[in-house]
């Protein structure tokens, strides 16, 4: 995926996440794409950092 497609919502909290980032480049494509969406549906910063701390179950 490339990163023009990521919302900056999400691409910002990844970037303040290396690991997440790291098990999102990881993803196969579809998965990749159904974050992003899930990214592009969120209502608020905190709907976005609860999608991306879902990535390292048990880091927060």
């Amino acid at each position: 995926m490339d990163s023009l497609d990521l919302p900056i919502g999400l691409a910002f909290a990844l970037a303040q996440n290396p690991g997440a980032m790291k098990v999102f480049a990881g993803l196969p494509a579809a998965a990749q794409a159904s974050l992003v969406a899930q990214a592009r549906a969120a209502d608020s910063r905190e709907e976005m950092q609860a999608l991306v701390d879902r990535l390292i179950p048990g880091a927060r």
